[in-house]
């Protein structure tokens, strides 16, 4: 069984909570026109770079300073690129994909991927957790079913990039040893690059109030300290556990539609919840049981 600590299951819950509430922040904003796309993703990353370095820079205050340079860390590029392109690719996506069919798209990709990786590094899944991956992809589809139509192949295929994209980035969060520093460099090094972003598609521009502030709340609290808290709990996790987990975002939102939008309870939602509950309940105790 993997063994995962009070700590990590309070970090993976707070980043699941993030990760919906990103995707919410993400459609207010994109889907009602309130901000263009380029102006969104880089508001989001400039707004999250900000956020981590106040908070990378307060614990660095609490150090010795002989712990200083333990918090330093060589940039590595997997990161920030991954988080660019993951950031660009879903922002044009959502544009042309309705709800239920981007998320079914995004997710797969990223729990492929993952899965992907992990094979491709010499770490086969044991037959229980292939059986808890198809348990809880399976919920996730029925879940999110009644909400498909014909997607764009365009929306398609950046949704595709999105999710593999997301897949590195949690990738290198996994090598990390400093999360917060971690999360801080990589944030601050996508910054040029959307920058650049913004030069090329500046004739496009399309802001509003309320569409800046959503996506500075996206990039600061759903993403930045998000983000950061992810890759605390992948300390813990499996790549393989870190993908079907990720499952539980569409569910999460579901229930925040229920208590706060007031939206029924459907019978999808309750059959989808159990379905992947359980596929990742037989992912933890699969070893134990073999």
């Amino acid at each position: 069984m993997q063994q995962v600590s009070a700590s990590t299951i309070i970090y993976t819950a707070l980043a699941l909570f993030a990760f919906a509430g990103n995707s919410v922040l993400c459609r207010l904003a994109l889907q009602d026109q309130l901000i263009d796309a380029a102006s969104f993703t880089a508001i989001r990353l400039v707004s999250g770079a900000c956020v981590l370095f106040i908070l990378l820079s307060v614990a660095r205050a609490k150090t010795r300073p002989a712990d200083s340079v333990r918090l330093t860390l060589r940039v590595k590029w997997l990161g920030p690129v991954s988080l660019f392109v993951y950031a660009v690719a879903f922002s044009y996506a959502y544009i042309s994909l309705e709800t239920g069919i981007g998320a079914l798209i995004l997710f797969a990709s990223v729990q492929l991927s993952l899965v992907a990786i992990n094979l491709w590094q010499g770490k086969t899944p044991l037959p229980l957790e292939w059986c808890g991956i198809a348990i809880a992809f399976g919920g996730f589809v029925y879940l999110v079913y009644p909400t498909l139509s014909q997607p764009s192949f365009y929306g398609f295929v950046l949704m595709v990039v999105a999710g593999i994209a997301w897949g590195f980035y949690t990738l290198a969060g996994r090598n990390s040893t400093e999360p917060l520093t971690a999360s801080s460099f990589n944030f601050s090094y996508s910054v040029p690059l959307s920058l650049l972003l913004l030069v090329f598609t500046i004739a496009q521009t399309s802001l509003t109030l309320e569409g800046i502030g959503l996506a500075i709340l996206t990039g600061g609290l759903t993403s930045g300290v998000g983000y950061a808290l992810w890759y605390k709990a992948l300390e813990q996790l499996s790549l393989t556990l870190a993908g079907v987990l990720q499952l539980l975002v569409p569910v999460i939102a579901a229930v925040g539609g229920v208590l706060f939008a007031g939206e029924a309870v459907s019978q999808e939602l309750l059959f989808g919840a159990l379905l992947i509950i359980g596929g990742i309940a037989l992912m933890l105790l699969a070893p134990r049981r073999l």
